[in-house]
């Protein structure tokens, strides 16, 4: 390495680190010159880019922070704060599956690192939000969807009615009149007592109407059916860890049998006693291994019922 790149690295290091220094006193701008001149003498540092991205965020410039994290993910594609930030960048802009994409890269890499780390519980927020958005926009368009389909529905059920009840009607025969004289003028008169085919007619009436109600009746279960999934309700408990009562996020079981959330379990060994918290027998860290079952049937349920997500944060 040549004296002059070995003197650029250094100064871009030293410009670093005055960044960090005003980042701390929350002097932003003078942060995001001291990245940027680190940055201009050694472009290819990720690290360099993500601390900038960070001050850009905390001004809320939104497209800054996106194009910044992008460069970092070329320069190193397992960056988790890249990841994370661009996808808080891509929330602004309400591009919610791409966020979604990027929060759960960044939820994986954290995990691997150290977990149960605050910025893994800080990842597992944004991106409960996310995908809380995601379904709150998915759901207002099934909604309306849905409503416009089951106004379309009855409107021809209606007219479906209207028109065999029109029929009927003209299908049934006029009542006989019978003549009447009265002071020698002879009178037509309708017959005193209804002809059989009046009470046909009722019936048909009848058994059209009630016909009619039963079909509106199961019109309105079809859709409410449809749209129970989207109703906030109780979440199973056994979906549930038993110290927190929330739902799980990351699931471990012990040699007990007994599910816990792993941040939660952890916790209790290391400041409670090294026993299961239910069964009370010895239990350590080593012992619990990822409850990949239930990871997965919270999952079916998260994307069944998406309103779920709230309760995470």
């Amino acid at each position: 390495m040549s004296p002059g790149v070995a003197t650029a690295q250094q100064q871009a290091e030293l410009l670093k680190d005055q960044g960090n220094m005003y980042f701390k006193k929350e002097r932003l701008g003078a942060a995001i010159d001291a990245y940027t001149e680190a940055i201009t003498l050694c472009p290819v540092v990720p690290t360099y880019w993500t601390n900038r991205a960070l001050c850009h965020r905390k001004r809320n410039e939104w497209e800054r922070v996106e194009a910044d994290c992008r460069k970092a993910l070329e320069l190193d594609k397992d960056s988790v704060k890249a990841h994370y930030m661009l996808g808080l960048a891509l929330l602004q802009s309400k591009q919610y599956g791409e966020a979604i994409k990027q929060l759960e890269k960044a939820l994986e890499l954290g995990r691997g690192g150290k977990p149960g780390t605050y910025m893994v519980e800080e990842i597992w927020q944004e991106l409960a939000k996310a995908r809380y958005s995601e379904w709150q926009q998915a759901a207002l368009i099934r909604e309306q969807r849905q409503q416009e389909l089951k106004e379309l529905c009855k409107r021809l059920l209606t007219e479906d009615y209207e028109r065999k009840l029109a029929l009927a009607d003209d299908n049934t025969p006029s009542r006989p009149q019978k003549p009447v004289e009265i002071d020698g003028v002879i009178h037509l008169d309708d017959e005193d007592e209804a002809a059989p085919e009046d009470g046909k007619s009722r019936s048909s009436r009848e058994d059209l109407t009630r016909i009619h109600e039963i079909q509106l009746s199961t019109l309105d279960d079809v859709f409410n059916k449809a749209s129970a999934p989207d109703h906030p309700s109780e979440v199973p408990d056994h979906l549930c860890c038993k110290i927190t009562m929330d739902i799980f996020r990351d699931p471990v079981i012990t040699p007990s049998g007994v599910t816990y959330e792993r941040a939660t379990l952890v916790e209790h060994l290391r400041k409670v006693g090294k026993f299961d918290p239910v069964t009370r027998t010895a239990l350590t860290t080593e012992q619990i291994v990822p409850n990949l079952a239930m990871k997965e049937a919270v999952q079916a349920y998260l994307d069944e019922h998406g309103w779920a997500y709230k309760t995470y944060s």
